[in-house]
Order: C-alpha cells, then sequence, then structure tokens
C-alpha cells in the first residue's frame, strides 16, 4: 500500500477556520469557531486522502531564526484575537482526541517542520499532500507533493502541483521564493524590492530564472527607474529571498514511523464534540457501545387498589407522572407515594376519583416532596385540582447546589449522590419516537422508586442548602415562585387568533412585493429560498465578491449577506424577505399551531432549573424571544389580549437592571452618582469616553456606549467590541480604556471578583445563588478565560434574575392581599406582563412600581417603567 503523509500548518488554518467562520460558541459560552471550522477540515481530510501518516506543525513562539536576518520579519500583524487565542488549547484537545500527532520547534515556523518532513518523506516514497491556507508554501510543491491552500471558507481547497504552479505564475514552484524575494510579502512583513509588483516580477523571472541571475544581469534590463531600484535594493531582494525560503532541514526530532496514523479514539471524540456543542458532527463519528443493563436492588411496594388512610401520611415524597415536556396537554401516567407506611403506586383513575386522595393532595398541613412540583402543579390544575403543601423540591434543590448538573430526572439527580437504586427515564420509557409506556408492573416499580429517592435524598439535600447559606434562596424565593409560575403556566395568555391570521395574510403580501422587488434587481425569477439558486444570481450575475464558499457551492448565510449589504440593493432585499419569512413560518404559523383550542390562549412552560444565572426561559412556546426590532416582528404581539372584555394588559419593566446593580456590587461612585441622579447612563458614558457634552452626544455615540456599558459586564475583548461596533479593533480597546477610566470601582470588582473565584471555586449574587466556575484555575487558556467573564457577569446578571423573582413573589402576595382581581400572566426578562379590568390600573400604577422598585433595596434607586393597553404591543 501506498504510504501517504499528510502536513497541515495548524496556525494557518485556525486562523482561516476563525475569520471564515462567525464567532461560534458552545452553551457555557466557549469560542469555538476555529476549532468547528478546523473539524469539518480534518473530517474532509481523513475521508479523502485516507493518510497512513499525519502531522499538523504549529508556531513555537513569535521569534524565529529569521528575526536574526530581519527583525522586522512579520512585524506589524495585528495581535491574535483573545477569541482565537483561546481556541489553540481545545485543538490540540482535538488533535490528540483523533490520536494525530501535533509539533512545534523552537526557533522555526510551522512552515519549516512541513517543508522538512515533506522532502524527508519524498526521499522515501511517499506521496505528501500539504494544508495551509499560506500560499508560501506552494514553493514546496513537487511531484509528489501536493499543496492544497484553503479559499475563502475553510474546506474548498486550492491544490497545487508543479503544473498547476507553472500555469497561474509561469513559473515553477522553486521560483516561488525568487517572486517574494523582489515583489515582497505584506502579510509578512518581508520588504521586497520598491517599485516590483507581482507582474514586472514573473516577467523578470521568466526572463533571468532567478534573483541572483537578475541581480548579475542589471545592465539587461529595460527602464531606468526598475535598474536604479534593483541597484539600489540588490541586499534587500536578496535577503527577502532568504526570508521567503522554508526550511528543508529543520533538526526535527521526530522520525517519520513516529508521525503514522492509526484512526481517531472515538470516545475521545465523542466527549469533546458533545462538551464542544458540535451534535451536527456526532452522526459522523462511530455510534457509541451500549451502556450496560443496570442492576437495581429489590424494593417493596404495594399497587394500591382503593385509597385508605393507611396509603396517605402527613409527610410523604409524591411523584405525579407525566411524561411528556408539554405537560399541559399530556395524560397523568399513574401517581406515587413514599412514606413512614410504605412505598405505593395508584393508578390515574383510581386517584382521581378517591375523594380522600384529591382532598389529601390540597391539603396544605399535609406535607409533600416532589421532583419538578410545578409540573405536578399545572397537571393537576388541568384535573381541578390544587395541589398544596409541597415543602420540598429535589429538582429545585439539586439546581441551587449546582446550576451545571443535569436535573433531566430523579435518576440523574440521585446519581450526584451515589444513590443507584432509581433508572433514569430514558431507560424505562425510551426516547423519541421510539417512547413508549411499559407494562403497568414496570411502571409501578419505577414511580415507587422515583418516591423513594426523593424521600431518602430530602435530608441530605437541605443540608447542603443551609451548608452553603442557600435554604432561605430554596424556600423563601424558588419554592413559591415555583407555585406563582405554575398559576401563570395554567392562565395562559389570550391570543387573537383572527388577528395573528390577518399578520399573516399582510405578512404573506409584504412577502410578494419584497419578492416581486427581489426579481426586478435580479432580471429574473428564481427560487429565493434557494442557496444554490441565489449564489448564482449574486456571485455570477450580479459579480458580488465571493467571501465564504461551502461543500454544495457560495455561502449565502446571514454573516455573508450582511457583509455584502452596501455593495447591491438586491442583498438587503434579501434579508428583509428572510425576515419576513421567519415571522410568518416561525411566529405567526408557529403561534397558531400552540393556541389551546377550549381555552383559546397560549400556556407557555417556565423554565426554572434550566440556565445558570438563574434566569428564567420559555418554551411551547417560546414567548420571551418574539422579535421586536422589526416593525412587523414587534406588531405579532398586538395578537396578545386580555382574557375578559374591558380588561387591559399592563407591561412594567426595570430600568437598566444590570448597570444598576453593577453600580451596586462594584461600588463605583461615578456610576452610583448617576443613578442616584437619573441621568442617562448611556449619555452619560457617550459624554465621558468621547468628551463632548450632553448636547453633543449623537445617536450613535450613545449607541456606542449603550454596546460598551452592556459588554464590560459581559466582559467583553476588544476584538468582540470592534466586531459587534464594526469599528477598527484598536478604537474599540481605547474606548474600552476610557469607561474603566471613568469607573474604576467596575475595573477594581473585575479583577476582585476574578480572584474570589479562584480561591473558592464559585460566584455568588446577591441572594447566595451561586455558579460553580472548575475552569477558573485551569491551565487551558480557553477554559480559563471563559471562567473569568463568568466569574465577573454572573453575580450582575444572577442579581438580577434574583431580583425580578422576589418582586413577582411580593406582586402575588400584594395583590391577594389588596383582593385584586389583576393577575400576573408572563415574565419576560425584566418585564411583568399582568392583565387587570380598567378599574384596577390606577392601584396598579401605584402598587407594581412600589414593589417591583422595593423587592430589594441597593445603594442605587431600582426605576420600574409601566404602559398599558388592549394589547401587549399597546401595552410596551
Amino acid at each position: 500500500m501506498k504510504k501517504k503523509l499528510v502536513l497541515i500548518d495548524g496556525n494557518s488554518v485556525a486562523y482561516r477556520a476563525f475569520f471564515a467562520l462567525p464567532l461560534l460558541h458552545n452553551d457555557k459560552g466557549i469560542h469555538t469557531n476555529a476549532v468547528y471550522g478546523f473539524t469539518m477540515m480534518l473530517m474532509k481530510i481523513l475521508e479523502e486522502e485516507k493518510p497512513t501518516h499525519m502531522l499538523v506543525a504549529f508556531d513555537a513562539g513569535k521569534t524565529t531564526f529569521r528575526h536574526k536576518t530581519f527583525t522586522e520579519y512579520k512585524g506589524g500583524r495585528q495581535q491574535t484575537p483573545p477569541e482565537l487565542s483561546e481556541q489553540f488549547p481545545l485543538l490540540r484537545e482535538l488533535l490528540q482526541a483523533y490520536q494525530i500527532c501535533s509539533y512545534e520547534l523552537e526557533n522555526y515556523e510551522a512552515d519549516d517542520i512541513i517543508g522538512t518532513l515533506s522532502a524527508k518523506a519524498e526521499k522515501e516514497g511517499f506521496e505528501v499532500k500539504i494544508i495551509s491556507g499560506d500560499r508560501d508554501l506552494t514553493q514546496l510543491a513537487s511531484d509528489h507533493v501536493t499543496v492544497d491552500i484553503t479559499k475563502k471558507g475553510i474546506t474548498d481547497v486550492e491544490s497545487y502541483t508543479p503544473e498547476t504552479v507553472r500555469e497561474k505564475y509561469g513559473l515553477t514552484p522553486e521560483q516561488i521564493i525568487d517572486l517574494k524575494g523582489l515583489m515582497g510579502d505584506k502579510s509578512d512583513n518581508i520588504p521586497g524590492v520598491p517599485g516590483i509588483g507581482e507582474k514586472t516580477a514573473v516577467k523578470l523571472l521568466k526572463q533571468f530564472g532567478s534573483v541572483e541571475n537578475i541581480l548579475a544581469s542589471i545592465e539587461q534590463i529595460n527602464g531606468n527607474k526598475l535598474k536604479e531600484n534593483l541597484e539600489k535594493y540588490r541586499d534587500l531582494a536578496l535577503m527577502s529571498k532568504q526570508l521567503a525560503t522554508i526550511s528543508r532541514d529543520a533538526p526535527i526530532e521526530l522520525s517519520l514511523e513516529d508521525i503514522e496514523y492509526h484512526g481517531q479514539d472515538v470516545d475521545k471524540v465523542i466527549a469533546l464534540f458533545k462538551e464542544l456543542g458540535f451534535n451536527s458532527l456526532l452522526d459522523k463519528v462511530a455510534p457509541q457501545t451500549k451502556k450496560e443493563e443496570a442492576v437495581l436492588p429489590n424494593i417493596d411496594y404495594t399497587i394500591v387498589e382503593e385509597v385508605s388512610e393507611s396509603v396517605l401520611a402527613d409527610r410523604s415524597a409524591l411523584v405525579v407522572e407525566v411524561l411528556e415536556s408539554n405537560y399541559h396537554k399530556a395524560p397523568i401516567l399513574g401517581f406515587a407515594l413514599a412514606n413512614e407506611h410504605g412505598h405505593f403506586f395508584i393508578r390515574t383513575d383510581t386517584a382521581l376519583s378517591s375523594p380522600l386522595f384529591t382532598a389529601w393532595l390540597e391539603d396544605e398541613t399535609k406535607k409533600k416532596s416532589v421532583f419538578d412540583g410545578k409540573r405536578a402543579i399545572v397537571a393537576l390544575k388541568w384535573k381541578g385540582i390544587e395541589l398544596r403543601g409541597i415543602e420540598f423540591d429535589l429538582l429545585i434543590a439539586s439546581y441551587l447546589l449546582n446550576p451545571s448538573q443535569s436535573t433531566e430526572d430523579v435518576a440523574s439527580v440521585a446519581k450526584t449522590k451515589q444513590y443507584m437504586a432509581v433508572q433514569s427515564d430514558e431507560a424505562v420509557y425510551g426516547k423519541g419516537a421510539k417512547q413508549t409506556v411499559p407494562e403497568e408492573k414496570a411502571l409501578a416499580e419505577h414511580l415507587v422508586r422515583k418516591a423513594a429517592a426523593i424521600r431518602a435524598l430530602e435530608k441530605e439535600f437541605i443540608h447542603d442548602l443551609q451548608e452553603n447559606e442557600q435554604y432561605a434562596l430554596f424556600t423563601d424565593l424558588e419554592l413559591p415562585l415555583s407555585s406563582i409560575l405554575a398559576e401563570m403556566e395554567f392562565t395562559g395568555v389570550k391570543v387573537d387568533v383572527e388577528r395573528l391570521k390577518e399578520m399573516g395574510e399582510e405578512l404573506t403580501e409584504q412577502l410578494r412585493a419584497v419578492e416581486q422587488e427581489i426579481y426586478e434587481l435580479a432580471g429574473q425569477e428564481f427560487n429565493i429560498n434557494s442557496p444554490k439558486q441565489l449564489g448564482v444570481i449574486l456571485f455570477e450575475k450580479l459579480q458580488l465578491p465571493v467571501l465564504k464558499k461551502t461543500k454544495t457551492g457560495y455561502s449565502t448565510s446571514a454573516d455573508v449577506l450582511e457583509k455584502l449589504a452596501p455593495q447591491h440593493e438586491i442583498v438587503e432585499k434579501i434579508l428583509h424577505y428572510r425576515q419576513l419569512g421567519k415571522l410568518q413560518s416561525t411566529y405567526i404559523e408557529g403561534l397558531l399551531k400552540v393556541v389551546h383550542c377550549d381555552t383559546h390562549k397560549v400556556h407557555t412552560i417556565f423554565n426554572q432549573a434550566l440556565t445558570q444565572t438563574g434566569r428564567l426561559s420559555s418554551t411551547e412556546p417560546n414567548l420571551q424571544n418574539i422579535p421586536i426590532r422589526l416593525e412587523e416582528g414587534r406588531k405579532i404581539r398586538q395578537a396578545f389580549v386580555p382574557s375578559k372584555p374591558d380588561w387591559v394588559i399592563f407591561s412594567a419593566d426595570y430600568s437598566q437592571i444590570e448597570l444598576r446593580v453593577l453600580a451596586h456590587i462594584a461600588n463605583d461612585e461615578n456610576l452610583i452618582d448617576a443613578f442616584r441622579h437619573d441621568l442617562d447612563i448611556h449619555t452619560k458614558t457617550a459624554m465621558d469616553i468621547f468628551h463632548v457634552t450632553a448636547d453633543e452626544v449623537t445617536p450613535n455615540m450613545r449607541r456606542q456606549a449603550k454596546t460598551v456599558n452592556f459588554g464590560i459586564v459581559y466582559g467583553i475583548s476588544d476584538y468582540g467590541l470592534s466586531q459587534n461596533l464594526n469599528i477598527p479593533r484598536k478604537e474599540a480597546a481605547e474606548f474600552i480604556r476610557r469607561y474603566f477610566e471613568i469607573f474604576p470601582g467596575v475595573k477594581q470588582y473585575m479583577e476582585n471578583i476574578v480572584q474570589e473565584a479562584k480561591q473558592k471555586g464559585y460566584v455568588t449574587t446577591l441572594l447566595h445563588r451561586r455558579r460553580y466556575l472548575p475552569d477558573i484555575t485551569s491551565r487551558n487558556f480557553n477554559l480559563r478565560s471563559f471562567a473569568e467573564r463568568t466569574a465577573m457577569n454572573t453575580p450582575i446578571q444572577g442579581s438580577a434574575a434574583d431580583i425580578i423573582k422576589k418582586a413577582m413573589i411580593d406582586l402575588a402576595d400584594r395583590l391577594k392581599q389588596e383582593k385584586l382581581q389583576a393577575r400576573m400572566l408572563l415574565q419576560v426578562h425584566d418585564e411583568l406582563i399582568l392583565e387587570a379590568p380598567k378599574e384596577e390600573v390606577k392601584r396598579l400604577q401605584q402598587i407594581v412600581p412600589e414593589v417591583m422598585e422595593n423587592a430589594i433595596q441597593l445603594k442605587v434607586p431600582l426605576k420600574v417603567d409601566y404602559h398599558y393597553g388592549p394589547t401587549w404591543y399597546d401595552a410596551k
């Protein structure tokens, strides 16, 4: 079998991948775009080239032997963005998982490692494939060495053999070095001969062959200026050629046997892909082996034929089994109890038809321990039963103790305490389309085991909460909030279906109109939703520059179109067409599908134990995500109306709560002073950053200041800010420097909180919510950087989440106390949405801001804005 060596220029390909793809990150916020692009390329190479030997070469540092010749070599290069630097340790992890050798050599570049190994391999009869983004490596092409140069994308390459180099430049691969000697190379800061460009250089080389021959034949050259420059810069030309020459004899301590490739470590690749969030690539890795069946200890239980007092107790662990994710419509599969009398399974019809059991469920004095009480409360509300007396919720307790741990089901939480006597729901029911309910005996045993686990674990979890000073957070905030959210979910939000359908028709009309405008600008009709057809129109017919390619052709992704927008009117229209299309399919059609046929409302589900900051999220449907940038998107809120005639929607939201929390936590005098004097914080920041008066602050200055204000609390880098504001990195760095000059307390806070996190291993919010940061001391730069940014942001975002949760509890109490009919419907980030009779509005205007602004006392006032109207749209 023919031996084949693949050599990859690690730094070059990583750079290409980073700038070719948008700033992707996984669910932990770790940037992954360079690693993702690199992985795509790696998979393609392994599939197509089937190498027997493989190596990825990296640059060892910024100084090489070339700097002794010319200290300015590669000078003027922009500093590597931290978002890319962070990813290099992950690239090495990727290569370890794939069992591919990586190598770097002090004083040499990756090119020299590649040059040396390709020469050695060719001598030993190997076929060699080199992959890089740097055309300098085309000098290495030979009869047995092919050089693939990545183009705009990452998996799209241009192959260079001696023949293609000759076709493209009319030169041999060796003459590429002479070409660089004459014309220089801006990217590497190789000077070359002033006044000589590619065209002149190629012409000279075709005539004389090499830099040395040209310099020996200056008299034969036409053009006085050209002669003069060659004479004057003779040494520069020879030095430039030397700098451009890739070493073929670097002192590499690797033999070709050392870089044999034997295939990937499947388990490591799968684990890494899961960690990085590369779910779409998992299918392309060899499948996992089946898990061994769990061996469970025996458990005694009774299947209850008729509920009696002997089954019930003053304290019980209760399971109300609802399997489907949307528990508003799902059937209850059965009930289980674990208490001092034993373990019991009760069939659904037996339970619901028993007055004794339903009275016990509704009795506040009969204390229940559950897993996901909100799900149980809502499921029973649909059956007309009010579940009361929940004193312990294993889901919430586990979430508070460590929000990053899985709380998928009772078994996943139990495992964290080495309690193994319960199976996962997936093991019992299966997953996805294959999910089925087992026969009664298996179902009964599973539910009973869940109840037994809840009862067994309760004391340990309460002890841990107390140890962490989190018991009050559990009992006074999250548990009561669980019941309030259940009430809100069950109440639902009324939807004006006719208005939604009208909007759908209006959007259809708009889509048709925009479609016609696109056809006119394109000069023909085509399928706008087909990336292939769109690519032909944009890049072939209209000759727009190709920024990125995919496996199937031109990329027409949103980030590509946004960059092309200034170049042709059609691009803006296409972006608008896509936005309208998404509104139509996701929000109009999507909402119509989930309107409850009996209540004419949407009943969302609030995820209380999901985000690591403590914020709520919403699903089925996600009502926190209705787009508000486009007027057409905002208009969707017109379809959300009060559930009764002569009622209104009342909306109240915190103004700049995160920045107010930052002022309090950082104890920054200037920030505190600005909020105490009720200044517009973005205008104030713009005045200080741009050194202007309030009257001179333009809308664009305020927008930039706003981005800086909010970016700072997320630990934004100069590169990240430059991308957000579309300004040079230098300018972004200056903005950040000035911000810290104005608000030195914020800078101090950020430094202190990172140190505190390193000492404790976690950070906390004002109400003692914790977030553990195991990577804060990691030697992996990427993981450590992300943990540091998280340390800065979590106390702010998490405290803001705590404050609105506290406000919801206080407001629910106050509405009850004042016997008002008004009720909370939704929480959307920093906003609370209620519905109320018109006659209660005046009272709400006093109560709601008062309750929300006094939910917690900070060093700065909390500020609440409120509006009301006949729809949610009018209440904004």
